[in-house]
C-alpha cells in the first residue's frame, strides 16, 4: 500500500509560484470556468515538487499559450504531475482496483484487487464494452458500452456502478483539458464527437473523408490541438481544440493500422503505435509529419511512459510481448516477453510505476508485468473471452484527459 505523500508547501505558494513564472514565459493565465474547477497542486511523498523548484527555468514553446481554462503547464514535463505516489487528495483513498471491460456482446467489467490480485465484482455495464475512462474532474470512472449506447457510470470510492448515460457507440472517450468539453469516438459512424461533460449532449461533431474508424487520441502540451488515429483508414487527423475542425491529415502508406496516441513527455513529439506495419512512428509537434519510425515486433498497440518519464512501454499483442523503448537513448533497449506466449493490449501503470497492467486481448486474462526487473508477476483469468481496455485507478495526476488514464 503506498504511504500518503506528504506536501512540501502550501497549494497557495504554488499557485502564486506558477502564476509568476507563466507570467515570464508569456503563458496566459486563465482560470477554468465552474463547470471545470482548478485542480489542487500535486505532492509527492518522493520529495518532487514540480512547482517552485524550477520557477527560474522558462517553460519550453510547446507549453506556451494554453487554451482558456487549462490547469497551469508545470516545470518538469507533461507528465510532471503525474509521477510516482502523486495522488491528489481526491482520490488518495479510492480503492486500488483494476477495471476490465470485456469487448463482447453481454458485456460486463470486471473489477480486480490489485493488492490480492482477485476478483471482487463483475458489473453489468453493457454489451460490448471498450474502454474503462475517468472523468476530467477525477470523480467519475465511464466504460464505453458500444453496443449498448451508453456509457456505464462507477463510483471509483466504492468501486460500484452507478447508472448509465445515453450516447451513440462509443468507443473512446477523452476530455479537453480544461474540462469543459467530452470527445466520443464514434467509431462507427466515423464521427469524433464534441459533447458536453456531464450530460454527453451532442454540441459539435467532427468528420472527415480520410478518417475511418476514429479511435485513440493525445492533445499537445497546451491543449491546443489534438491527434487521432484512424484504424481503419490508416490516417492520422490533427484537430482544433477550440475551433472542432480538422487543421491537417496525415495518409499512412497501407496496410497502415494506426493505434494508441501519446505525446511525448518533453511535449515536443507524439508517439503513434501502427498496429498494421509494425513500426511505432513519431510526429513533431510543430510540424504535422511523420519524423521518425522504429520497427517493432508484431502487431503494437498500447503506449504507456514510465512515472519518471525515461521510458516508454509498447504492448506488441500479437508477438505476447512489451517492448521498452528509451527516450534519452531514441531507441528499443529491452523486450519482456510473456512465458508462453499472450496478447498484451491495452491498461496502465499502477501509482507508484512499479506494475505494468494489460489486458490479454485474445487470451481472456490480465497481465501484470514488475516495471522494475521486467518479468510478469501475475496472469489473471477473467470472465469473457475479450478484455480491453482496462484501467488501473487511482492513478496519480491532476486531472484526466480521458482513455485510459491520460493523466496530467
Amino acid at each position: 500500500m503506498l504511504r500518503a505523500p506528504r506536501p512540501l508547501m502550501r497549494s497557495a505558494v504554488v499557485a502564486s509560484t506558477l502564476v509568476a513564472l507563466l507570467a515570464a514565459c508569456g503563458g496566459h493565465a486563465a482560470t477554468p470556468t465552474s463547470s471545470a474547477p482548478p485542480a489542487s497542486a500535486p505532492t509527492s511523498s518522493a520529495g518532487q515538487n514540480s512547482g517552485a523548484a524550477s520557477a527560474h527555468v522558462p517553460l519550453p514553446a510547446p507549453f506556451l499559450h494554453r487554451i482558456p481554462g487549462m490547469p497551469p503547464s508545470l516545470p518538469g514535463g507533461v507528465y510532471a504531475a503525474a509521477q510516482a505516489g502523486m495522488l491528489q487528495p481526491s482520490v488518495r483513498h479510492d480503492p486500488a482496483l483494476i477495471y476490465v471491460p470485456d469487448s463482447e456482446t453481454n458485456g460486463h467489467t470486471t473489477v480486480i484487487s490489485q493488492r490480492t490480485h482477485r476478483i471482487v465484482r463483475v458489473l453489468p455495464t453493457g454489451d460490448l464494452d471498450q474502454h474503462v475512462t475517468p472523468s476530467w474532474d477525477l470523480k467519475t470512472l465511464f466504460v464505453e458500452a458500444s453496443e449498448s449506447d451508453h456509457l456505464a457510470e462507477i463510483n471509483p470510492k466504492t468501486g460500484l456502478m452507478t447508472g448509465t448515460v445515453a450516447t451513440d457507440r462509443p468507443y473512446n472517450l477523452y476530455f479537453t483539458p480544461n474540462g469543459r468539453q467530452a470527445i466520443v469516438m464514434d467509431e462507427q459512424h466515423d464521427q469524433i464527437v464534441f459533447s458536453d461533460p456531464h450530460t454527453f449532449a451532442r454540441e459539435q461533431v467532427v468528420s472527415d473523408p480520410a478518417c475511418k474508424g476514429p479511435n485513440h487520441a493525445d492533445f499537445s502540451a497546451n491543449g491546443r490541438y489534438f491527434i487521432v488515429s484512424c484504424e481503419f483508414s490508416g490516417a492520422l487527423l490533427k484537430i482544433s481544440t477550440m475551433q472542432h475542425k480538422v487543421t491537417g491529415v496525415i495518409q499512412l502508406p497501407m496496410p497502415a493500422m494506426p493505434q494508441d496516441v501519446r505525446l511525448a513527455p518533453d511535449g515536443r513529439s507524439f508517439f503513434v503505435a501502427d498496429m498494421g506495419r509494425d513500426l511505432l512512428l513519431r510526429i513533431g509537434w510543430r510540424h504535422f509529419r511523420i519524423a521518425h519510425t522504429y520497427p517493432t515486433l508484431m502487431m503494437p498497440h498500447g503506449i504507456y511512459f514510465s512515472r519518471n518519464q525515461k521510458l516508454l512501454y509498447l504492448t506488441d499483442r500479437k508477438s505476447g510481448a512489451v517492448q521498452v523503448f528509451n527516450l534519452a537513448r531514441n531507441r528499443f533497449t529491452q523486450t519482456w516477453w510473456i512465458p508462453g506466449g499472450g496478447s498484451p493490449d491495452m491498461g496502465g501503470l499502477s501509482a507508484d510505476g512499479n506494475t505494468l497492467w494489460l489486458s490479454g486481448r485474445y487470451n481472456g486474462v490480465v497481465y501484470a508485468f514488475d516495471t522494475r526487473t521486467g518479468k510478469l508477476i501475475a496472469k489473471i483469468p477473467v470472465p469473457g473471452g475479450s478484455p480491453h481496455g482496462l484501467l488501473v485507478w487511482p492513478q496519480p495526476g491532476r486531472y484526466s484527459l480521458g482513455h485510459t488514464g491520460l493523466m496530467r
